[in-house]
């Protein structure tokens, strides 16, 4: 198994979970993190080795990342896995799937790429280097089914693990936030590609609201050391104190869950701050010679995966040059006064988990199975 990513490793670790006691004794390993070494999973590369976004990001550690691809492609060709399943991570896990797929290794690629969103003609690589497609979107199956690449919808995992009505209060209790606090959640990024470029207009709008309610917190979850080193470094610039914005060590569920709202940057992230039914802005900043060559590329009007699954502008999107501290200050101001809209998204938002809604693990593990036993 291949992940290349937090959000892929979490989304991992549930279909292992369901696999692992079917399979005693196997052996799981590949490029993986912590959630998936909890299900028993030994990684053979650091994840962080992968993370990296963007299209022109990627040009400094292109030899480095390619370099592990060949490396785990000639290990997985003599050991010959039963099955070998990519998370999430197309970029390299379809180039790795076509090399073992030819070789008759089958291939089990977990989170269809959204080429319903962009990149439409990757089907024909899908094709080439994908024997079961998983995925976690209702209208995705058909996508799939009508270009002959077999596909299961298995919901997604994250409408399981996030409760359909969360326990604000205790997630309070938990970081020690007073429970009649007005709580604002900064997601920027978990990379620190992202940080780089989203952080400063994030930390830029926490001064501009507190410049407007003083009694505003601001919890940020942080995804390692150097991450919350360069967002306090950020904080004490903007000359704002800790007990304004509290850091913590990962555990952005519990910060989501705490907070009245959420500026969050786009990705997966959104789609779990639908799930605890908070209002939310969603914002993101990339090298400009990325935007320009991305921005021309997409299919669909919205970029947040809960704009995306609702086919309509529930909740502000910033991008690039849009996403300005005061622009971003502003929406969000607008989504903590709004309370007749943040009972509209409430309602959106539960019908959203609902429809996400399945055993995921389980459905996940069986169909890994049916690809095994077939290729026995």
């Amino acid at each position: 198994m291949v992940a290349g990513e937090v959000s892929g490793d979490l989304l991992a670790s549930r279909l292992l979970s369901g696999l692992a006691p079917q399979l005693p004794g196997a052996r799981f390993h590949g490029i993986g993190g912590e959630h998936m070494a909890r299900q028993g999973f030994v990684s053979d590369w650091p994840l962080d080795k992968l993370t990296v976004r963007g299209l022109f990001e990627i040009i400094p550690r292109y030899r480095e990342i390619k370099g592990i691809q060949n490396a785990l492609r000639d290990q997985l060709l003599r050991e010959r896995p039963a099955v070998f399943i990519g998370a999430d991570y197309p970029g390299f896990n379809l180039g790795l799937e076509q090399q073992l797929k030819a070789a008759g290794i089958p291939t089990v690629h977990y989170i269809g790429p959204q080429i319903w969103a962009w990149r439409g003609g990757r089907i024909k690589k899908i094709i080439k280097s994908v024997s079961h497609m998983l995925v976690i979107f209702p209208f995705e199956e058909e996508i799939y089914r009508k270009a002959g690449v077999p596909v299961t919808y298995v919901g997604h995992p994250l409408a399981e693990m996030i409760p359909l009505q969360p326990d604000e209060a205790g997630a309070r209790a938990k970081l020690g936030l007073p429970d009649d606090a007005n709580v604002v959640c900064l997601m920027p990024g978990s990379r620190m590609s992202e940080l780089k470029y989203n952080a400063v207009a994030f930390v830029g709008a926490c001064k501009l609201l507190l410049a407007r309610d003083r009694s505003l917190r601001f919890v940020a979850p942080m995804a390692g050391e150097k991450q919350r080193q360069y967002f306090l470094q950020l904080v004490a610039e903007a000359g704002l104190q800790d007990v304004e914005v509290n850091l913590t060590d990962g555990d952005s569920h519990t910060a989501i869950c705490a907070a009245d709202a959420v500026l969050v940057a786009s990705g997966t992230a959104s789609l779990e701050v639908a799930l605890y039914k908070k209002p939310m802005v969603i914002a993101y900043k990339m090298m400009r010679a990325s935007w320009e060559i991305m921005r021309h590329m997409g299919y669909q009007p919205w970029i947040g995966l809960p704009n995306i699954l609702a086919r309509d502008y529930l909740v502000p999107e910033l991008l690039q040059n849009a996403a300005t501290p005061e622009a971003l200050a502003d929406a969000m101001w607008q989504q903590l006064s709004d309370v007749p809209g943040r009972l509209r998204l409430v309602q959106r938002f539960t019908d959203m988990h609902h429809s996400l809604l399945r055993n995921s693990a389980q459905a996940s593990a069986d169909a890994v199975m049916q690809v095994i036993a077939a290729n026995k």
